[in-house]
């Protein structure tokens, strides 16, 4: 079986992909795997690093807001989508796929278009509550449309070609025991907070942990607390966190790093994480079952993160703040109220457990394999 899966731009769309691949792999050692993304974008560097050849493509985002500046963009961009379109074509004729799934990213529709008018089934697989411009495009002659969310099938045409399969995350999330990861990373006794927002990192939530850090730091330590500051904030929330009187080199309490790399063990971990609403963390947080508090992201396109957070928060899986709401002091008084509510703490878990599909990859692959038999 040859398969091609074709996504890009962010994290929350490559991974997906990964994560199904190597279910396949699992599954079927001779599958023959071939990822297209777009030239210069971040699957350039995760999908090589997860042992899959990748094939790049011309790319041109789409410039939504009215301005001549952007009107200009998009038209020079026309050009750039005809070439990626050809060279979509050229790469399905010599790689021959039985099948192409698409997993989101403008990076995804040159080879999902091409796909379906060669006659090569394909699927899309949308992990946000709000569909994206690339799938709601490719959906139209998609064979399937896969979504993370129920309430975000609504939005397509097709209803009779949507199915909830959830969001494919790794297994590591789902396997990963908290006395295993806790005795790992050498905590003691007092929960573990953890917050992230991203690889670049946020600069209003940056700012706002680190006054979280000072209260934590005045109020005696009562938890163990890492922070992933991003690559941007690396640059310059050390020197912030040390002007407002914390001194991380003489403390082992508080744990401030640029990347967490082993986030399954943190997770697995934590008792409180802290996190922006992408569809990736959402559903990682889920499956972990971590009590979580989620701040959306108030710059992506659609606000499609609030509404991913608005769900989660609808079955009693979060607590939701907007980021105009939140102060270091606001985090702070949130996470020792949830630490204090035994039963609210506990009921936030079970919520999140029982909205999670730890099988996600395991049904989307059945699809696949469907699919690829036509």
């Amino acid at each position: 079986m040859n398969v091609i899966f074709t996504c890009g731009g962010t994290g929350g769309h490559i991974n997906p992909a990964i994560a199904l691949a190597n279910t396949l792999k699992s599954r079927d050692p001779d599958v023959n795997i071939l990822f297209v993304g777009c030239v210069g974008e971040m699957e350039e560097r995760l999908v090589p690093k997860a042992g899959y050849e990748i094939r790049c493509l011309p790319g041109s985002r789409f410039y939504r807001k009215p301005n001549l500046q952007n009107l200009k963009r998009n038209v020079q961009g026309v050009g750039r989508i005809v070439s990626a379109l050809n060279g979509a074509r050229k790469i399905i004729r010599e790689f021959k796929p039985d099948v192409i799934v698409g997993t989101g990213g403008y990076a995804s529709f040159p080879a999902l278009f091409m796909g379906s008018k060669m006659g090569i089934p394909t699927c899309v697989h949308e992990a946000n509550a709000v569909p994206g411009l690339a799938t709601r495009l490719a959906a139209g002659g998609a064979d399937r449309i896969l979504v993370n969310f129920a309430e975000s099938g609504k939005a397509y045409k097709q209803q009779d070609k949507v199915t909830c399969v959830g969001m494919p995350v790794r297994s590591e999330f789902r396997d990963t025991r908290r006395e295993d990861a806790r005795r790992e990373l050498g905590l003691d006794e007092r929960p573990l907070v953890v917050s992230a927002f991203g690889s670049l990192g946020a600069k209003a939530m940056n700012e706002a942990i680190a006054d979280f850090m000072k209260i934590e730091t005045e109020n005696g330590l009562p938890f163990q607390h890492i922070h992933a500051t991003g690559s941007y904030g690396w640059e310059w929330m050390p020197e912030l966190v040390r002007s407002k009187g914390v001194e991380l080199e003489k403390q082992t309490s508080i744990d401030m790093r640029e990347y967490i790399y082993n986030m399954p063990t943190l997770m697995a971990a934590a008792d409180v994480f802290i996190s922006r609403a992408g569809a990736s963390s959402c559903n990682e947080i889920a499956v972990s079952g971590t009590p979580c508090i989620l701040i959306p992201s108030p710059n992506v396109t659609d606000n499609h993160q609030e509404k991913n957070a608005r769900i989660v928060e609808g079955r009693g899986g979060c607590v939701l703040l907007l980021e105009r709401d939140c102060t270091g002091q606001r985090l702070y008084d949130e996470v020792v109220s949830l630490l204090g509510d035994k039963e609210r703490y506990q009921a936030m878990r079970r919520a999140l457990m029982e909205s999670s599909m730890p099988d996600s990859a395991d049904r989307i692959c059945d699809i696949i394999t469907e699919l690829a038999k036509k």
